[in-house]
């Protein structure tokens, strides 16, 4: 098999950093590559991290390097913005869109993003019409492959502390229950089937533009 060679944007997240644990046990990329804000202190034979600074789009560029698979995990909140919409747009549109770009001139042929479910551009909600746009602008680029992950609410450990997230965390599960048929997409996820479902779809030999929501990357996690 030709050696594979993967970029991780976002692996301090809480799906990034699953991810990153799941490729790396995983001998399918020879190489990743993890673009960082911060160094972290995981170590592997296979990993290659760069602090990049995402402002510095000519840092930005070179930091991608050469490879075939991108992910990324890539996201913020209000909370941590502080509610600067105009920071929030720049995190989660301007970092995954130009990574996209990029990753064609660097000749990259898959592209997988964590989008949110009710992604679209014509939302008047803020966070769904910022991902909605992200996805349009990404979808319009000459990928061999492009899977866009959709999940609802996350679950799994998070070192960062929100405000009744604990609650949440345990009522989601039952609560997901009860949302049967159309409305599964709206269930609550665990973190590790999302990357579950990027590593097996980066690993599939499939084409085109797919959407993951919350039955696809259930059924997907494990393959």
């Amino acid at each position: 098999m030709e050696a594979k060679t993967a970029v991780l944007l976002g692996a301090t997240g809480l799906i990034g950093n699953q991810l990153l644990h799941l490729i790396l046990e995983d001998e399918y990329f020879a190489q990743i590559r993890v673009l960082v804000r911060q160094p972290i202190s995981l170590s592997h034979p296979r990993l290659e991290v760069c602090v990049t600074d995402f402002d510095d789009y000519n840092n930005f560029h070179r930091s991608l390097g050469k490879g075939d698979t991108i992910f990324c995990c890539i996201g913020t909140t209000m909370k941590k913005v502080k509610g600067d919409k105009a920071l929030y747009r720049r995190i989660d549109f301007d970092i995954p869109v130009h990574a996209a770009q990029w990753g064609i001139d660097n000749g990259f042929s898959k592209f997988l993003v964590v989008s949110s479910v009710g992604a679209n551009a014509h939302s008047s909600n803020f966070y769904l019409s910022v991902k909605g746009s992200m996805e349009a602008a990404i979808h319009a680029l000459p990928y061999s492959a492009l899977h866009i992950f959709r999940p609802s609410f996350l679950l799994g450990f998070r070192e960062e502390k929100r405000k009744g997230e604990k609650f949440v965390q345990t009522i989601a599960p039952a609560i997901s229950l009860l949302l049967p048929g159309k409305l599964k997409k709206y269930r609550a996820i665990e973190s590790v089937v999302v990357a579950g479902a990027m590593r097996s779809a980066a690993k599939s030999n499939t084409t085109g533009v797919h959407t993951h929501e919350y039955t696809q990357m259930i059924r997907n996690a494990q393959r």
